[in-house]
């Protein structure tokens, strides 16, 4: 008869957890980034671009963790 358990028993109980909190605070990261290169574009780039400045204020005042 097979011996069977209940229980789990890995030997990394906590594989890809690094490797998934590495992609979320990679994600944030690059957000900010571009938040802050949002912030800094002037007025006639934001008009080729076709964008306002109150909808570049929408997006820079968002968290950093909101998409």
């Amino acid at each position: 008869m097979a011996d069977l358990s209940l229980h789990y028993t890995s030997k990394a109980p906590l594989a890809g957890t690094y490797t998934a909190f590495n992609q979320i605070f990679a994600t944030w990261r690059r957000r900010a980034k571009e938040r802050r290169e949002l912030a800094s574009l002037d007025a006639r780039t934001l008009h080729d671009l076709g964008l306002s400045s109150s909808d570049i204020n929408f997006e820079v005042n968002k968290p950093f963790w909101r998409s």
